[in-house]
This record gives C-alpha cells, sequence and structure tokens, in this order.
C-alpha cells in the first residue's frame, strides 16, 4: 500500500478477550508505532472492562492513550443470556464454565461480529491485524468501500498451529478416530509433520479437538487463515525453523515471523524496579525456580498446597507468581520468607527471566511464556493445564528437547 510521507497508515488491531492475547497485541501495537515513528498510527480495540489492560500494557513502558502513540477503541463485549456483567476476559471468569462461554461468545460469528463490523466499518483503517479467533474481519475489510488487506496474528507459534490443524482433520479411519479417542490409554500420532514424532495422550487433547462436532467448528477459522492477506506469529522463525518453513510452503505464503514482541521494560533506578527484582537482585546467579501459571488457567486449592510444601521440602530459593491465592498452608509464608517470594496478581515476566538469578521455570506452556523463556535461554519445567498448552508442550519435550518433563 502506498501512502503519500506525511500520511500514517492507520492499523486497527482486535485481540481476543485474553490477557495473554491482548497483552501481546498492545506490545505489537506499540512496536509498530516506534519502528519508525510518525508513520503508523495503530488502534487496539477491546471490549470496555478490558481497556484497563490495554492501558497497563502502555503505562509498563512508559506510555498513556492520551499520548496518541496508541490508540484504545471500545466494542461492545457480545450479550450472552445469564452472564455477569463486567466478566469480559478468561482472566475475569469465576469457573471453568464461565471461561469456555466467553470463548464460545467470541468465536460466535452472530454475537461478535456485528459491533465488530460496526466499528471497522467506522474507522476505516488501511490495514486490519485481528486475531485468530475473529475469522470473519478479513471479509469485513475486503467489503469496505476502500477494502484493506487483514493479517491474522498469532499468539500461538506453526508448531502448535499445525499440529491442531493435524489433529482436526483426522477421521474415523485413521488412527485417533473419536471412537478411539475415548480410552483412557489412547495416544495420536500427529502426521505429516517434520521433525521427531509427536505423539499426544487423547487425555490431553483440548476440548475443541475430542469431538467431530467441535472440530468442524474450527474449519471457518482455518479456512480464514488460508485466505487473508497473511499470518503474523509472535515467534522468531529460528526457535520453530522447520515448522515455519512447512506452513510458508504449505498453508500461507505471507506468513511473517515477529517476535517476540514482547518488550523489556524501561530502565529503572532502584527505587523504582518492582520488589520481585530487588529480591532477585540479592540471590546467586542460577539459584532461583521461578513458578509462573499463566494469566487465566485455574489451578485447584488442592494442587497449589501441594506445590507450596514441595517448594518448602525443596531447599531451594524460588519465585512463585500466583493468581488469587489467598490461603497458603498455615504459617508457610513465614517458614519460606528467608528464600521464596510469593508474588500476588502481575509480575514483570520478561525481566524476571532474563534475570541472572532465575536457574529454572516451572511454567504452563502458555505460548508467550514458552517465547520469553527460550529467548532468555531459560531452562522450562512443564506443567501444562488447559487448552492447546498439552500441545505446545511437546514443542519443548520432544522437539527443542534439553529440558526436563
Amino acid at each position: 500500500m502506498e501512502l503519500t510521507s506525511n500520511k500514517k497508515l492507520r492499523v486497527l488491531l482486535l485481540p481476543f478477550f485474553a490477557t495473554s492475547h491482548i497483552g501481546p497485541f498492545t506490545d505489537f501495537a506499540i512496536r509498530l508505532a516506534t519502528a519508525k515513528p510518525g508513520a503508523v498510527e495503530p488502534t487496539v480495540a477491546v471490549t470496555p472492562a478490558n481497556v484497563p489492560v490495554v492501558a497497563a500494557a502502555l503505562e509498563r513502558h512508559g506510555l498513556t492513550a492520551k499520548e496518541g502513540l496508541v490508540n484504545i477503541v471500545t466494542n461492545p463485549f457480545p450479550v450472552v443470556d445469564g452472564f455477569p456483567p463486567g466478566v469480559e476476559n478468561l482472566s475475569a471468569a469465576g469457573s471453568a464454565d464461565q471461561a469456555s462461554r466467553i470463548d464460545a461468545a467470541a468465536v460466535d460469528e452472530a454475537l461478535t461480529r456485528p459491533a465488530q463490523e460496526a466499528l471497522v466499518r467506522e474507522l476505516s483503517p488501511d490495514a486490519v491485524v485481528t486475531d485468530v479467533h475473529f475469522f470473519w474481519n478479513g471479509a469485513v475489510a475486503a467489503g469496505l468501500e476502500a477494502p484493506c488487506p487483514c493479517v491474522m496474528f498469532s499468539v500461538i507459534g506453526p508448531f502448535s498451529t499445525l499440529a491442531m490443524r493435524r489433529l482436526a482433520v483426522r477421521d474415523d479411519d485413521c488412527p485417533g478416530s473419536d471412537e478411539e479417542s475415548r480410552s483412557p490409554a489412547a495416544e495420536l500420532a500427529v502426521h505429516g509433520l517434520p521433525g521427531p514424532e509427536i505423539r499426544i495422550p487423547a487425555t490431553e487433547l483440548p476440548e475443541f479437538l475430542r469431538s467431530q462436532k467441535l472440530r468442524d467448528c474450527l474449519n471457518p477459522s482455518w479456512a480464514a487463515m488460508d485466505r487473508c492477506f497473511g499470518v503474523a506469529f509472535n515467534l522468531f522463525a529460528d526457535l520453530e525453523q522447520q515448522y515455519c518453513e512447512t506452513y510458508a510452503r504449505n498453508v500461507s505464503a505471507r506468513a511473517y515471523f515477529v517476535g517476540p514482541v514482547s518488550l523489556p521494560l524501561p530502565p529503572a533506578g532502584d527505587q523504582l524496579l518492582p520488589p520481585c527484582v530487588r529480591w532477585l537482585d540479592s540471590k546467586p546467579s542460577c539459584s532461583v525456580v521461578y513458578v509462573c501459571f499463566g494469566t487465566y488457567a485455574a489451578v485447584s486449592e488442592d494442587q497449589l498446597w501441594e506445590l507450596a510444601l514441595g517448594l518448602e521440602a525443596s531447599g531451594k530459593p524460588f519465585l512463585w507468581v500466583v493468581r488469587g491465592w489467598s490461603t497458603p498452608p498455615a504459617g508457610w509464608e513465614e517458614r519460606v520468607e528467608d528464600r521464596g517470594m510469593l508474588v500476588r496478581g502481575w509480575a514483570p515476566q520478561t525481566t524476571i527471566l532474563a534475570h541472572r538469578a532465575v536457574g529454572a521455570f516451572l511454567t504452563h506452556c502458555g505460548s508467550s511464556s514458552l517465547l520469553e523463556a527460550a529467548v532468555a535461554g531459560v531452562p522450562m519445567l512443564t506443567w501444562p493445564l488447559v487448552f492447546d498448552q498439552f500441545i505446545q508442550e511437546r514443542l519443548v519435550t520432544d522437539v527443542i528437547e534439553s529440558v526436563n518433563h
């Protein structure tokens, strides 16, 4: 697209309703705005309750929406009968049922498309960057009075994307049929991928890959990824080289590997450093186990207690970031306070992983966490919890190897 020298390229970004997506989209918007100052005007579109997520991401990098480097606009959250008002993010879901209903609403074209389409038509951007959940936005962008390209931005890399596509198109005559996958002992081979053979226990399949009916629901998304102008992955190609090449060769020639888009925090004086970073400064090199299970996956109270007691029994320093846990074992925090730190809520993960004191990372295998750990060169211990995390674990344990499982 040719632009006059004094016109900015107006890019509209539409992330899925999860902090793990909104964060990378916001970082990508900052990258677009700062790569060539004055050339790109990015706007992030979220539902009202998700505006603070974007604002917090900007603020961590010394920015505000008022400065105009990255704009924020809103569109309403889909109306879902019986759903609590203000719950518009997987991280805010109070139960697995609420989380699944948020996910289902997001990909329901009848529910979510009208508001998004109205916003796209109102803003008439020069380009649209949409999450893969919103498969209809390619058609929306093409149908504008001044049609514009639509790029899908995926926080999940080509390895997991290809694996899920292969698993989604299996049929009843293939190993891993619906009948076979109902067996607790069944393992499904992922056919057609380069590199080592990938096998996944049927019990670890994401819910949306377990039945033919649910797999068929993914077809519009796969088709949209094939038809859109291109697909941008939050990934650097060297991490998944053979899978990047396979994707570009067999799925989309316009595959862009633009990650990691996560940005290091700007330098801060000692008084402005988060307490957890100052705590790490006091620890020897490669001595601390960093533990974090992401922004939305639920860990049961029993599991949290057992992990707490295990970290205590290990005798090793640890930094544990946990969401919404207020009842550790009685006296536990006092017993571990000399060598362990518990952080409730958000923590600067890229800064933590890059710190010299961190020697290992116990992770849920979220896509951003795996990427940030790989960039930092930190060995990973894997504990996947939900969705595609069990598939992404195979990238760590079977492809990248040299990690503990």
